[in-house]
């Protein structure tokens, strides 16, 4: 971009968007650094991963079993609820009921069609995961 001041012209960088992005896989290809606010707020776990040491490896071990159980189940039952008819029950006493889309990779949002509120009916929303307590469907 130019810009003329009298006689002169100045020349300006274009104005460009910045995406932040979190920090990258360490140099042992090992995953997102475990030291970044990213890490710490999706991944934590009851024991420090710098603090990992032979003494408490088989408790990591178990920890890291369990952990990976308990997120298979809830993918199957994501995976479950495709197209069904949903009874999310949520802060406040409220519950709204919605035909089940998707979830975002990181489970923050799920989408839903026909969302019955007490308010009305939204034909498409996005339902934010820390705003619900519970879900319920018929299988």
């Amino acid at each position: 971009m130019q810009l003329l001041r009298g006689n002169k012209r100045l020349k300006m960088a274009t104005p460009v968007s910045v995406l932040r992005l979190p920090k990258g896989p360490d140099p042992n290809s090992r995953g997102f650094d475990p030291t970044s606010p990213r890490f710490i707020a999706l991944c934590r776990t009851s024991i420090p991963t710098s603090a990992a040491s032979e003494s408490n490896a088989e408790q990591l071990q178990m920890e890291q079993h369990a952990r990976s159980v308990l997120r298979e189940s809830f993918l199957r039952c994501l995976l479950s609820m495709n197209n069904k008819k949903v009874q999310f029950h949520m802060h406040e006493r409220v519950t709204v009921e919605a035909t089940f889309g998707a979830s975002d990779i990181d489970v923050l949002n799920f989408q839903v069609s026909d969302l019955h509120t007490p308010i009305g009916v939204q034909k498409e929303a996005l339902i934010r995961s820390q705003d619900v307590i519970s879900f319920t469907f018929d299988a």
